[in-house]
């Protein structure tokens, strides 16, 4: 699969953090089994119960320094590294696993933990405390900062950047996705319009596999490393 690969877009999702210990929305047990979508992860649900919110973020913000990046988000942070080519790792994950795994070109569609943004002044701000206490915004000082992750029914980020990189890449790999949350889910429909080879490395079969030209099951620590070996061609 590596002969003629200059572009590369990998997607990966809550799957490849499973395994450093984040617990994942959809899978039995995950985050949404104690909280309802509406209530933490909507604006309708900021704005009803805000204390609910940010203590839910807050909480979630803390617990990153409980986990570590696995074999997974190092080898992909070796792939950027060492691929002659153009490489974008766009991630669904609000983690700075892939930051800390030594990834650097790194786009978070749908935010960061790590990230305030104030409602009023609309600045971002890096972020590694709490929110529940209502501190002032670092640059208006208004006490209007709320999780800077896209929240359903809000448009993820740098769209058009995502966008042109399918528009130009070879290889679209998906890496620990469902295969259900849109816009993400239509990456691989995208990129293989456009000529890309896709392939899909995940626990198990997303909802969008038939989609896929390839698709390899198991955990992303053991796929993901095996995959760079081979396309990099080293060991």
């Amino acid at each position: 699969m590596s002969a003629g690969i200059e572009s590369i877009v990998v997607l990966t999702g809550a799957g490849i953090s499973a395994e450093s210990g984040i617990d994942t929305f959809r899978d039995a047990g995950g985050l949404w089994e104690q909280h309802s979508i509406y209530d933490v992860a909507t604006p309708e649900g900021f704005a009803r119960d805000p204390d609910l919110v940010l203590r839910f973020y807050d909480e979630r913000r803390a617990g990153l320094a409980r986990v570590e990046p696995n074999a997974a988000h190092i080898a992909l942070a070796r792939l950027e590294a060492e691929f002659a080519g153009e490489l974008l790792l766009v991630t669904q994950n609000v983690d700075d696993l892939h930051e800390r795994g030594g990834s650097r070109n790194v786009c978070h569609m749908h935010g960061e933990l790590k990230s305030a943004l104030c409602t009023s002044c609309g600045t971002r701000s890096r972020w590694e405390t709490t929110m529940i206490d209502r501190p002032a915004c670092p640059v208006c000082r208004a006490p209007t900062l709320r999780p800077d992750v896209v929240w359903f029914g809000e448009m993820p980020y740098q769209m058009q950047r995502i966008e042109e990189a399918l528009a130009r890449c070879d290889l679209f790999v998906s890496v620990g996705t469902s295969g259900a949350v849109y816009p993400a889910a239509g990456f691989v429909a995208q990129a293989k319009a456009m000529g890309a080879q896709t392939l899909e490395l995940n626990l198990e079969p997303s909802e969008g596999t038939a989609i896929f030209h390839e698709a390899r099951h198991g955990p992303a620590s053991q796929l993901v490393p095996e995959w760079t070996r081979a396309l990099l061609n080293v060991s």
